[in-house]
Order: structure tokens, then sequence, then C-alpha cells
């Protein structure tokens, strides 16, 4: 007789086979780095995408297509190209508390990775490989981005997993540069990074739906927890734990788990 896991991993794979279809794009702000073709462009656009992805889905999308069309429709072009006297459309724009200051250093900080740093890859990769952690990837990942001078503010719009954020947006956009399987969601870009060391975008739904199946005991959301839940979801697929994402994404989102 299969115990309660075993039941639990089969109900989550049936829901991961589910949602992990190209459907699933249409009503998710990885439509936006999927409407690019070259590496440089899909990493640039899906990290916006996915600075911006708190609030209401139709509105991330909107603001995240808002602001790649800012950089015409071309990010790494743009970036390094278009003379920085050029860049003031984006001081007026807005995304919840992400404004144009911010903005407008995520420029500057793009720009600096791309012309000084090898890239975002090689950025979030040089941190993995200190020992071959995601949160050393997150740690290292934030250090690079910060170098530039900033306004203290736009400090919140890159989370701190040292001081226990669970950095929900890092991790999915993490999820969308390295997993690669057969479904044509994730773009599985970023090849120095396996998908089994990614970690879980842990959200309020994600966070609800793991607490109601057993599988979460941390009652916060953040990286002790991402770190327990992730731990788990190792337990059902250790290559790729973090497909269940559609699952757990998807249950709490699409069918109010």
């Amino acid at each position: 007789m299969p115990d309660v896991s075993e039941n639990i991993q089969s109900f989550l794979d049936q829901k991961y086979l589910s949602f992990n279809h190209p459907a699933f794009i249409e009503t998710d702000p990885i439509q936006v780095p999927a409407l690019f073709t070259t590496k440089e462009n899909i990493e640039i656009a899906g990290f916006l995408a996915a600075t911006l992805a708190w609030g209401q889905r139709p509105t991330i999308i909107r603001n995240s297509l808002k602001l790649v069309a800012l950089m015409n429709n071309n990010p790494i072009e743009f970036l390094l190209n278009t003379p920085e006297d050029e860049w003031d459309t984006f001081s007026d724009f807005k995304h919840r508390t992400f404004n144009g200051i911010d903005c407008l250093f995520f420029m500057k900080s793009l720009r600096n990775i791309y012309q000084n740093h090898g890239g975002l890859e090689q950025v979030f990769t040089e941190g993995y490989l200190k020992d071959e952690t995601v949160f050393s990837a997150l740690v290292h990942f934030r250090k690079i981005f910060f170098e530039l001078e900033h306004e203290n503010r736009t400090k919140k719009h890159v989370s701190d997993v040292e001081k226990g954020a669970a950095a929900k947006r890092l991790n999915m956009y993490l999820r969308w540069m390295i997993r690669a399987d057969n479904s044509g969601v994730d773009f599985g870009l970023w090849k120095q990074i396996p998908a089994s060391a990614l970690m879980l975008p842990l959200d309020v739904h994600t966070g609800n739906v793991s607490r109601k199946l057993g599988l979460l005991t941390r009652t916060q959301n953040d990286w002790r927890a991402v770190e327990e839940i992730t731990a788990k979801l190792r337990e059902f697929d250790r290559e790729d734990p973090i497909k269940y994402d559609f699952a757990l994404f998807g249950l709490g989102v699409f069918e109010g788990f």
C-alpha cells in the first residue's frame, strides 16, 4: 500500500503535467521574455519581468511589456548603444513601489553587468560556483548588482537572502533561465547551474498549498522555508525538484486548492 508521501508525489506529478505546457505562458509574466529570440534579450526581459512580478498578473505583464517597449523591444542593443542622456523616459515608469529612480538604476546596473561582468549568466554562475548553491549565487548577484552608486530605496527591489528573504522573484527567474524540459515553458538557456540546485519560488500560493499538503511546517515564507520545502521536493525528484512549482502554483492560483 503506498504511503502518504507517495500519494502526494503522484498527485503533484499529475498537476505538474497539467500545468507545465505552453498555455501556461499566456497568463504568466514568462510571456515577456518569450517574445525574444536572442539569449541576452531573453535574459534581460526575463529579469525585468521577474523584478515586477508582484501584484495582479495582468498589471505585471502590462508594465513589463511597457518597460521593454521603452527599450525599443531590443534590451541588449538599447543598454549598450543608447546614450544615457536619452534614458529620461524611464524616470516616469512606475509599478507599485518600483519607480523611476529604481528603474534608471536597474538600467545602469544591467548595462554595467553586460559591459564589465560578462552578463547575467556569468554573474549568477560565478556566485553558484563558490559552493554550488543558489544561495551563494543570489548573494553574489546582489553584491555585483549594487556595486554602482545607488539610492538606498532601490535595494528593496532585489531580495537579500542573507537577511532571510525567500527571494521568490529571483528564484522564479532562475527557474526560467535554467530549467529545460520538453514542455516549451522554461528556457533552459544557462548550462553551468544544474536544475537540481534550483530553489522553489516560494510565495503565498505555493506556501499555502505546501502547508496544506503537509510538505512545509515553517509558518513564515522566508529562506528557511524555501530550504525546507525544496528539500522535500528533492525527495520526489532529485534532478528537477522545481518542476513542482507548476503544480503548487497552479493548485493555488488556478484551482484555489
